[in-house]
């Protein structure tokens, strides 16, 4: 019988090219604070500088008629390859890698004798590589005791080694390899050919290959430069804002539907932001408006070279505002005026496209930042600008998925109630539908990070909780038990986690409405990049990604004396004040607490589905609570509950996550209409205690 083969995709080499610009990057990024405090010291102190200070600028002599060193010179040299050096071994083999591979490093810089950015960036992953394969030889074979005599005598004997190899070896390559590159700019210089290079760039941009190009070639040999001549053309080759403005401002004048609606948002994002990836979607849209920015970036570097002007160090992110403080003393007119020109020959060239061709822009911008994502690999922070709330007058507001479902976070005030509960819900549902590796946390509104790929709020704070989280899709809910958007929510999860699946939409059913879910833009799930790069959803003070169980020997957090099975209250407020004198009575809380109980619920409902309600404290009053509580009352007539018939009120003290095991054992009875049945038909506050479960062992 033949066997049949499946052939393995092939990765292209635009992804191979990308991933090596993305490790790049990630060597760089970083650091760019050391960069841009070395670039502003130049700027002050050196000879030609805004401050001339001989002895932090490093020109004329000391009063020993010894030469000055300066802060300059030793910053170039040593500090920032050596940082290079130690983010790229720490990438590949964490700390350890990093020491190795700086020790590396030096090496290097010493044989060269100038700023060493190409050769730290491959003697620190190297050194980082090396040392990892060495220790696999020798893991697991180590006599116990001699542990840390073993791994510091490898790490020093290795790294003098590869400083060895690096001084004798790497150093003289990679002198010959600047020089070479250095004189294939000046040719391109001299001759009036530098602009050509936009041909190249602004394709690469929008294909996220310039990490390659920028941090590979160009900021190494711009430091070089700036160092010669205190100024560098190349720091501007790649980050002119103004390419991508001119593109922005034409959509303004002439896009059409959500492209029009997105894009003064957009430009404001670029320019000042200096986050071009934003204008990558109207290209992909649009491709042949690549020829507006290329005209535009070969206009800018022009009157650069015309004007004489250049930048001290590179512009990290490219917005206006780091492009001037970066500036050189006698280039302001220049960059100033490259920028402008860039931004208006973009624009005309833009315009004219979008005047004479047509196109359906309403329709395609968010395909166009769902494949602007999977080229990237990760999440774009920005996206939701194009897909959320700057889209919705022309297209909804309809979110989009580049990638699979990852992390889901539920937000309320204070995290620990309504929040925590809706989580256990939906993490079983998850759980039930073949995904248990989706995380699912609980935190407040308060501590949100954008690092989430969906984020599920009560319809009163979903506008609270958008503005940090705002490249998330958005679900609206007024059921935290059995909102039918739960059904929802595992749909898209087994939708974007189906192989072949590249782009999902999420629901957009209104913010507004009740039980309505409303999607805020896209949601890719990575985080420095991928879920590798995806970021997990981490433990918040006040939500965890697990429901936890409780220490041994911790106390009762839902004792006997807690239960009620005939409240006597009745109306909602009468039944927080019996709930809270419970939580009193155990020396959980204090007065403060009870009143902060009503608080909340003012804001917004603590109302659940199923009967239940489960009021507590706002995320300010947890310095009133002493000790984990939890107090549940039973009304078997029912109470009004904001136009609600509540029969079950469970108030919560919590505190960090003691309480988050009960609330787990709540939500699996409320969510099962038996044992909801058998809690209304319970005669014992025993009967109460074992349908939670044992809580408190």
């Amino acid at each position: 019988m033949a066997t049949e083969t499946v052939a393995k995709p092939r990765t292209s080499a635009r992804v191979h090219v990308q991933k090596f610009g993305t490790f790049l990057s990630g060597m760089i990024m970083p650091n760019i604070g050391a960069f841009i405090a070395w670039g502003l010291i130049t700027a002050l102190f050196i000879e030609k500088g805004w401050i001339p200070v001989p002895e932090l600028g490093g020109f004329g002599n000391n009063a020993a008629g010894v030469k000055n060193v300066g802060l300059v010179d030793p910053m170039i040299k040593f500090l920032l390859p050596l940082l290079i050096a130690y983010t790229g071994g720490r990438m590949v083999y964490d700390v350890r890698g990093g020491v190795v591979g700086a020790i590396g490093t030096m090496g290097v810089i010493v044989g060269a004798g100038i700023p060493m950015f190409i050769g730290a960036m491959i003697m620190g992953p190297l050194g980082g590589w090396t040392m990892k394969k060495l220790d696999t030889i020798w893991d697991g074979k180590i006599r116990p005791g001699f542990e840390m005599l073993v791994n510091n005598f490898s790490a020093g004997i290795w790294g003098g080694l590869l400083a060895m190899l690096g001084f004798y070896g790497i150093s003289p390559l990679v002198t010959a390899f600047s020089t070479g590159a250095g004189n294939v700019v000046q040719f391109l210089v001299n001759n009036g050919l530098l602009p050509l290079t936009s041909i190249f760039i602004e394709p690469a941009k929008v294909l996220f290959l310039n990490n390659a190009i920028n941090h590979g070639v160009l900021t190494p040999l711009g430091i070089q430069q700036s160092l010669d001549q205190g100024k560098s053309i190349l720091f501007l080759l790649e980050a002119n804002p103004g390419p991508g403005l001119g593109l922005l401002l034409a959509y303004m004048f002439f896009g059409k539907g959500a492209a029009k609606a997105s894009a003064p948002g957009a430009a404001i994002i670029h320019f000042l932001g200096g986050i071009h990836e934003i204008y990558f979607p109207y290209v992909l849209m649009r491709p042949l408006l690549i020829l507006a920015t290329i005209a535009g970036g070969m206009t800018g570097i022009a009157t650069l070279a015309i004007t004489n002007s250049g930048l001290v160090a590179p512009s990290a992110p490219g917005s206006i505002i780091a492009v001037l403080a970066q500036t050189s003393r006698d280039s302001y007119v220049g960059v100033i005026l490259a920028v402008l020109l860039a931004t208006a020959v973009s624009f005309l060239v833009a315009s004219v496209i979008l005047r004479t061709t047509k196109h359906s822009d309403e329709v395609d911008l968010n395909d166009a930042t769902s494949r602007m994502e999977q080229m990237k690999g990760k999440k774009s922070s920005v996206a939701s600008t194009l897909t959320g709330a700057g889209a919705a007058a022309g297209a909804g507001g309809v979110g989009v998925l580049a990638r699979p479902v990852q992390n889901i976070v539920f937000a309320c005030d204070a995290g620990m109630g309504s929040s925590a509960m809706g989580a256990s819900v939906l993490r079983n549902k998850i759980k039930a539908a073949g995904f248990p590796d989706v995380k699912v946390t609980n935190a407040s509104i308060a501590n949100l990070s954008d690092s989430y790929d969906v984020v599920v709020t009560h319809q009163d704070l979903t506008e609270r909780a958008k503005p940090a989280t705002s490249s998330a899709v958005h679900y609206s809910v007024d059921n935290f038990m059995n909102s039918p958007r739960y059904d929802e929510i595992v749909e898209l999860v087994r939708d974007s986690n189906t192989e072949g699946t590249s782009a999902t939409e999420g629901p957009d059913a209104g913010a507004g409405t009740p039980g309505g879910a409303s999607a805020s833009g896209p949601a890719t799930g990575v985080g420095a990049g991928t879920a590798a790069a995806g970021t997990a959803a981490r433990p918040s003070e006040t939500g965890t990604s697990e429901t936890e169980e409780p220490a041994a020997g911790a106390p009762e957090i839902l004792a006997r004396e807690s239960v009620v099975l005939n409240g006597s209250a009745t109306t909602r407020d009468a039944a927080i004040d019996e709930a809270g004198r419970l939580l009193l009575a155990r020396g959980a809380v204090d007065e403060d607490y009870v009143r902060a109980m009503h608080e909340r619920e003012a804001s917004v409902s603590t109302y659940m589905g199923s009967f239940l309600a489960i009021p507590h404290g706002t995320n300010a009053a947890k310095d009133h609570i002493r000790k984990s509580a939890v107090s549940v009352i039973r009304y078997p007539e029912g109470i009004d509950w904001n136009g609600k018939q509540v029969k079950f009120v469970v108030g919560v003290a919590g505190i960090n996550n003691e309480h988050l095991h009960i609330l787990s054992s709540i939500a699996k009875v409320f969510t099962n209409k038996e044992q909801v049945a058998r809690l209304e038909a319970a005669t014992t506050e025993d009967e109460v205690l074992e349908l939670f479960g044992k809580v408190n062992a």
